[in-house]
């Protein structure tokens, strides 16, 4: 016999091997191998699946985030605005407290004023009444005789008037 063609007898016993291999791989061995290979399919799918999901969450996380963050800056926006209207409330409640109390002051400003404008002129009146009655009492003193007397009385007593100031 050759070495390259195989007998009749070696080809059918090589032949009823693998018959009886290819039932036992057949029979116990492709069903686990397929069973493990669907385990493995099922895992790779579920795992997947899972990551999928949490990348949808990821992504919805990252949306409220900055749906949070957008509302929190409405909300700064809103309070900065509040509190420049408040600011402006309360500046503008002083200013006008201020021109207030500014015309209340002008009002008794002048009010004092036009006291003492009254004081000084009743001061003024009496004065030039008390002076009238004492020119009349020294012209009275006297005899005047002339103009020339009368005109030079005058002058001393408006001399004296000017010299009490």
């Amino acid at each position: 016999m050759s070495l390259i063609t195989p007998d009749f007898g070696l080809l059918f016993w090589m032949a009823l091997v693998f018959i009886i291999v290819l039932f036992i791989l057949w029979k116990w061995g492709f069903p686990v191998i397929v069973k493990m290979e669907l385990d493995r399919k099922n895992y790779i799918d579920e795992s997947l699946k899972k990551a999928h999901e949490a990348n949808e969450r990821l992504a919805n996380i990252q949306k409220e985030g900055e749906y949070i963050l957008q509302e929190a800056r409405q909300k700064q926006a809103q309070i900065l605005k509040e509190a420049q209207q408040t600011r402006d409330a309360i500046v503008e409640k002083a200013q006008d407290k201020a021109r207030a109390e500014g015309v209340r002051l002008m009002d008794e400003a002048k009010a004092a004023i036009e006291q003492e404008k009254r004081a000084a002129i009743a001061d003024i009146r009496k004065q030039v009444a008390t002076l009238s009655v004492e020119i009349a009492e020294k012209v009275l003193r006297q005899n005047l005789s002339s103009d020339k007397a009368q005109m030079d009385l005058i002058d001393r007593m408006l001399d004296d008037v000017s010299a009490k100031k």
